[in-house]
């Protein structure tokens, strides 16, 4: 199977399981205890049906659409996701670059393996900064100085992650930052040649903004849910989420809202967009996914803060399904996560291609030109 074979999310990761160790590939692809949350995020796309317009007389679409600040191209970004150089060598530089060539956000995570400045340098286009709180407060305070010098457009507070999800895939394999090779997992990295050279001899894997402040993930070999669990602030809460919209003193998002109540305290604190979010099923598992909970949240907070529907897209229609229920854009990680593991920048790139076709393509069929002509009427529920 190639690159040239990828048309869609599915060949995506077929592809990206043939290129990575077992461990590395299902950190991607697993989620929480049964993973029921996992599936029914794209799941849920289903509830509703597409009702098309005919007779439109469209020839272009505009897909553009404003959020967070900034207008974008598309109206669907690249989520922020940890440690992107173990699942390709060029990691978070080769998403960043894809996403500015095709005119939407990159956002980096707070956990990535290419540094904030880096990512500055290498991108004119919209960048996001997805803060971790951390219970080192000099950490926060250096990564949001940080993320402030470099220009990043918004700032994204991760919001639950009050104790790590149970990964048990993650248990199975024995997955760490770094790697670390036990003796379930010695066949599959030994099988991966071409993965294990590009991490044994490129530059080091690191977590590019933490280093300097601890060894979990670099130095030292830790699970993800072992991280939040002992370096996180389970103290947070909406007091320090306003003094930290306060401290950043721009554009803020809250990210893994999923209740109206939490909506409106958003509002309440004056983050200005919301990403209606459940951590990819990799938190709580059971919970509701983020296209269920969408309709509810627009109609209390709609109009008064971007909500962004985060998780579960696939597919063109997907992203169409959320915009017409109200959402300013959509956001997700696996969609371009297996396409950055199969093949680096060129299958993130192609990625965006097939989105950017399929959106287009789906729009022309609803009989919509631009994405602000897309509302509840053209959806049908279940």
């Amino acid at each position: 199977m190639k690159l040239s074979d990828c048309h869609n999310s599915t060949d995506f990761r077929r592809l990206a399981q043939k290129r990575l160790p077992a461990p590395v590939f299902h950190y991607i692809d697993g989620g929480a205890d049964d993973e029921i949350t996992l599936r029914r995020n794209t799941e849920a796309f289903e509830s509703c049906d597409l009702v098309p317009d005919v007779l439109a007389g469209i020839e272009t679409t505009d897909l553009r659409t404003t959020v967070l600040g900034r207008e974008i191209a598309l109206p669907i970004f690249l989520s922020p996701t940890a440690l992107q150089r173990l699942f390709h060598w060029q990691g978070e530089r080769a998403v960043a670059a894809a996403a500015a060539k095709f005119g939407t956000y990159f956002g980096l995570s707070s956990i990535a393996s290419v540094s904030i400045e880096e990512v500055a340098r290498l991108s004119a286009g919209p960048k996001l900064f997805q803060l971790y709180v951390h219970k080192d407060q000099g950490l926060n305070d250096e990564m949001l100085a940080r993320a402030k010098v470099a220009g990043f457009d918004a700032l994204a507070l991760t919001v639950d992650t009050a104790a790590g999800g149970n990964r048990e895939r993650d248990l199975r394999t024995g997955f760490t930052s770094p790697p670390r090779i036990t003796p379930g997992s010695f066949l599959s990295f030994a099988t991966h040649p071409r993965w294990v050279l590009d991490y044994m001899l490129r530059e080091r894997f690191e977590l590019a903004n933490l280093k300097d402040h601890v060894a979990a993930g670099t130095f030292k070999p830790s699970s993800i849910g072992d991280y939040i669990d002992k370096l996180l602030d389970p103290l947070l809460d909406w007091k320090k989420a306003e003094a930290l919209r306060a401290q950043w003193g721009g554009t803020f998002c809250l990210k893994g809202v999923m209740s109206v109540a939490d909506a409106k305290r958003a509002v309440d604190i004056g983050a200005h967009a919301i990403m209606v979010s459940n951590h990819g099923g990799r938190q709580l598992d059971g919970s509701r996914s983020p296209f269920d909970q969408l309709a509810e949240i627009v109609d209390a907070v709609g109009d008064k803060v971007d909500v962004i529907c985060d998780g579960g897209i696939r597919r063109g229609t997907h992203v169409l399904k959320a915009l017409s229920v109200g959402a300013k854009a959509c956001s997700g990680g696996r969609w371009y996560l297996y396409a950055l593991a199969a093949a680096g920048q060129a299958g993130v790139e192609r990625a965006l291609t097939r989105m950017q076709a399929e959106l287009d393509r789906d729009m022309k069929l609803m009989g919509m030109r631009t994405v602000a002509d897309l509302s509840r009427g053209n959806l049908a529920w279940r």
